[in-house]
């Protein structure tokens, strides 16, 4: 089985950072709005949680309106809230990459998070490369 999310959007609003009451993990919490393509156009909002170090960096780091591409997993959880069933859906990433210039889109002025890369590479692919 495989339960693989790959996401390229910007932020709508800035990372809010908590922590587990048990456990004391970070988990930063934002929604990225992702362009739908096509003919009709649009977007989808998707709700992003990220998790322990990597919280902490996009809570220090990101703002709204700054693009990244998020790796990750959808997480659908259901609760009970004034006797009616609910579910909630978000992706939990695995990866968060910051793209574009964290100075014309928000960032912090001269930050840059360790991960960071002001430059797009290049990848050549091979028709025996892709998977499909």
């Amino acid at each position: 089985m495989l339960n693989k999310v790959i996401l390229i959007g910007r932020l709508t609003r800035d990372p809010e950072l908590r922590f587990t009451p048990n456990t004391g993990a970070a988990v930063a919490t934002f929604g990225l709005a992702v362009d739908r393509g096509g003919k009709n156009g649009g977007a989808d909002f998707i709700n992003i949680a990220a998790w322990e170090k990597q919280a902490e960096t996009c809570a220090q780091y990101l703002k709204k309106g700054r693009l990244v591409a998020v790796v990750g997993r959808l997480s659908v959880r259901s609760y009970e809230k004034d006797g009616q069933k609910r579910s909630y859906t978000e992706v939990v990433a695995e990866q968060v990459r910051f793209l574009g210039s964290p100075n014309r889109e928000g960032g912090p002025q001269g930050d840059k998070p360790p991960e960071y890369d002001e430059t797009a590479k290049e990848v050549n692919l091979d028709d025996e490369d892709l998977p499909f």
